[in-house]
């Protein structure tokens, strides 16, 4: 049997969710309170020790909380699934929300009065005192009107903490915090005082000093509370576990952990702090199973079932964290997103199958938790075992949209190409939604910017204007251009405009956060920060990326080879004919929404396909193919009867929508779309950051193809102004009609190898295609054949459209439903109605 099933969580584990669903965001003061005293108390101070000396009033002072039925202690905020304020990153966009958050359309958080009048307060102190305002004095007033124009945004690190990294867990596991402080004072006491760099690094060694002492007092705070509470528990055994958790507190993670209890216990400290000091969000827990392993192999005296029970707690904590951003920012991290990606399986540094015990407990806890966190990933190569693959498949198909998929065979070899060494690129992990790293010893700036390459496109077509502002160079009219070539050079030319300006962006943001940012607590678990006597904000690590990503890439390779189709080599449009129809949005308001029959549906796709096979006995698929699309073509031509009565731009729009389109596996059209997204990527590497790395491209929205399609206009490929942008390099919604592997192939075309900053590929199955062992094997098949063709990654949802909607109409009777967005998952309730649209446009996929 390859159907296993997954087992029933434990009552504390269904107590601890049912807390999570029904809690209500809210924002807390005390973080941001005690920062600013923190910061008025020191300014004499450089900036590497001002942030020692926040961070050790934050450790010495935040409120302590230990839930009910809690194994595994330690929170960020009083309220559950709520959120502290940062002001040192920014400030003014929460202050233009206390009264708007609570209503807003994505992620609402609750402000009571009280804590918006001490929020209110403390930001006082901040203007022109913070890493967004010293960032934008960086910047050109191009690049300022480029983002504005709907380009690219850098708000992501700009307006917050930058995250996005995985830290050496296994280092505090082993020798603890106060193994770190020793590491430190040797490094202090070797230092040569007649290098140059004396006085930096000893600051900074003092630093990490300071911030370590006071993360061992914030633990053995929670020792004493949990020593206050047994004493007043009742219950014997609620008695017991306060007793125990004071134990665990006591030891860890000031010294290495003993037993798998301490090991979860050290984990969940690491993890609550590095949110403590700042908002980054993407602070990855990473090769769990690894790391963690050796202390539950080694535990002799713990049952299966509580070890089990542990992991489970440490899932349910993982969904404790939560962040606020501004309005726009929520709507494209919709979902109260925190992307906290931990990965199993894969390789070791040697290159043998990685897959142990742990493994499988995190897919089963997974499946007995069934929340948004973490975000769980698994990696396949080709020594995966079938069993783990097919667990997986089994995982997935409960419809929770885990585990992302990770393909070894193209992620290595990428970061090998990136400088990453062969044994470290072996041990890579996920980060936030899709991107590869090395663990601990990477800062990789992953998700520095969003960048609308469909925008680009628009900008092209319009000589370089967005609207009636000239945002680009002056490439040429749309109506002057020869041949498909003439556009090629000029969306190059537009290209390399935009990507300078997002790489001045990022560099300011990335500078500023140097200058007045630095992250002690952090730096001290990233190598090789200590081993350099710098932080990890000024070039400490070990590997140095920035990694900006796109969208809107199979918007764009559809309409190019639209252009390329219907203008240059059929003459079926005029260039002039289309730039009148993209000027009008093909005689439709901006967002309005065409009929229900404008676009051929799956029924109709299926009769062709049977007719042809009947008509013809054609059996080869390229053949089929192309007969589907003349069909469907000549069956939208308007009959002489009815064209007097037709506008000209629904004809246009007609011809466009029914030109051949990426993820059908056509190579002319695949081919397309490629090369757009290699102009993209090929750009962004040019450009190196301050800390002395590279940029490297990425492809995925998170679910900003929803937000920024909104400042796309009409498109060539018959696209509608301010419609939703495709999603990673996903094809369009709807157009993959052909099935899972047709659409799989044309993915995989891309070069994945290039975009190291990860690629990010969704596909959607009816729960029925799946069922059974035989949905079981072709679903596994379909990943393997997808990887040998040298995918990098793919997620699925496993939900039917009839659910969705139902979700929509019903949330409170769908609170626990989960689904996948783009590179992280969601409670489908909380997301906007735009997003849940989008998810439900998404096509059903079936064998």
């Amino acid at each position: 049997m390859l159907e296993k099933g997954f087992s029933e969580p434990t009552d504390r584990i269904i107590r601890l969710k049912n807390r999570l669903i029904q809690a209500r965001p809210h924002v807390e003061a005390a973080r941001a309170v005690l920062v600013t005293q923190a910061y008025k108390e020191n300014e004499h101070q450089p900036a590497i020790m001002r942030r020692a000396k926040a961070v050790e009033k934050l450790f010495n002072a935040l409120p302590i909380v230990i839930r009910t039925d809690e194994l595994i202690v330690g929170a960020v905020t009083i309220h559950p699934r709520s959120t502290q304020i940062c002001p040192e990153f920014s400030y003014d966009w929460v202050e233009k929300e206390f009264t708007t958050m609570e209503h807003r359309l994505a992620d609402p958080f609750i402000i009571p009065s009280e804590t918006a009048q001490a929020l209110r307060e403390a930001f006082q102190y901040w203007p022109g005192k913070t890493t967004s305002a010293l960032a934008a004095s960086y910047m050109s007033q191009g690049t300022h009107d480029s983002m504005a124009g709907g380009v690219f945004t850098v708000g992501n690190y700009f307006f917050g903490g930058v995250g996005h990294v995985s830290v050496d867990y296994g280092k505090v596991l082993k020798i603890g915090f106060q193994g770190i402080i020793n590491e430190v004072t040797r490094a202090l006491e070797q230092l040569d005082r007649s290098q140059p760099d004396y006085i930096r690094r000893q600051q900074f060694y003092h630093a990490l000093i300071i911030t370590y002492k006071a993360a061992i007092a914030f633990a053995h705070r929670y020792a004493q509370e949990a020593s206050r509470l047994a004493q007043e528990e009742k219950d014997p055994l609620r008695q017991r576990e306060l007793e125990q958790i004071a134990q665990n507190c006591t030891r860890v993670p000031e010294q290495g952990a003993t037993t798998f209890w301490e090991a979860c216990q050290t984990f969940w400290f690491i993890q609550s702090m590095l949110q403590i000091e700042s908002s980054g969000h993407s602070i990855s827990p990473g090769r769990f199973d690894q790391y963690m392993y050796p202390y539950l192999a080694a535990d002799t005296s713990l049952t299966h079932a509580f070890a089990q029970e542990l992991v489970d707690c440490c899932w349910i904590k993982l969904n404790d964290i939560n962040k606020t951003r501004d309005e726009v920012s929520a709507q494209a991290f919709a979902g109260y997103a925190v992307f906290q990606n931990l990965c199993v399986g894969g390789q070791t540094e040697e290159g043998r199958d990685a897959t142990n015990e742990l493994s499988y407990m995190c897919m089963e806890a997974t499946a007995h938790v069934r929340l948004p966190q973490p975000s769980f990933s698994i990696r396949v190569w080709q020594g995966t075992p079938d069993a783990f693959l097919y667990r997986a498949c089994e995982l997935v198909r409960l419809g929770l949209g885990v585990p992302a998929m990770y393909n070894d065979e193209v992620i290595i070899p990428a970061l090998q190409n990136r400088g990453v060494s062969l044994h470290d690129a072996r041990d890579y992990c996920i980060i936030g939604c899709v991107e590869p790293q090395a663990p601990h010893r990477t800062e990789g700036w992953h998700d520095a910017a969003f960048f609308n390459v469909a925008r680009v496109l628009e900008i092209t077509l319009n000589n370089g204007r967005a609207g009636d502002k000239q945002l680009g160079p002056a490439t040429g009219e749309i109506t002057t251009y020869r041949d498909i070539n003439d556009f090629y050079a000029a969306f190059s030319q537009q290209m390399a405009h935009f990507v300078h300006q997002l790489v001045e962006a990022c560099n300011s943001v990335d500078l500023a956060h140097g200058e007045r940012c630095p992250l002690p607590f952090l730096s001290g678990l990233v190598d090789d920060c200590i081993g350099r006597g710098k932080s990890l904000q000024e070039g400490g690590a070990i590997y140095n990326f920035t990694g900006p990503q796109a969208f809107g890439v199979a918007d764009t390779g559809d309409s190019v080879y639209a252009l390329q189709k219907q203008v240059f080599e059929e003459s079926r449009v005029s260039l002039a004919e289309l730039k009148s129809a993209l000027e009008s949005n093909f005689g439709y308001l901006t967002g309005e929404a065409p009929p229900d029959d404008a676009l051929p549906d799956e029924q109709a796709v299926y009769e062709v396909v049977k007719r042809i096979i009947e008509q013809n006995g054609l059996l080869d698929p390229a053949a089929i193919k192309n007969e589907v699309y003349r069909q469907l073509a000549a069956a939208s031509e308007p009959s002489s009867s009815t064209t007097s009565g037709m506008t000209r731009f629904a004809d246009i729009r007609r011809i466009l929508e029914n030109t051949p389109c990426f993820g059908n596996d056509i190579d002319d059209v695949d081919m397309v779309a490629r090369r757009c997204a290699l102009i993209y990527c090929q750009e962004v590497q040019k450009y190196r950051n301050p800390r002395g790395g590279q940029f490297q491209a990425g492809i995925y929205p998170v679910s900003a193809n929803v937000l920024f399609g909104k400042d796309v206009g009409a498109l060539p490929d018959g696209r509608l102004a301010g419609a939703p942008l495709a999603d990673g390099v996903s094809p369009r919604q709807g157009k993959d009609m052909l099935g899972p592997t047709a659409a799989a192939n044309s993915v995989a075309k891309l070069d994945h190898f290039i975009a190291s900053n990860g690629t990010l590929y969704n596909q959607k199955f009816l729960p029925s295609s799946l069922a059974g062992e035989k949905g079981l094997r072709n679903f596994s098949g379909l990943v393997r054949s997808y990887f040998d063709k040298k995918g990098m990654h793919v997620q699925f949802n496993v939900i039917d459209r009839q659910t969705l909607i139902e979700a929509q109409k019903n949330p409170q009777q769908h609170q626990d439903l989960v689904v996948r967005v783009a590179g992280y998952s969601a409670q489908f309730v909380v997301l906007a109605k735009e997003v849940q649209d989008d998810i439900i446009s998404r096509t059903e996929q079936q064998f």
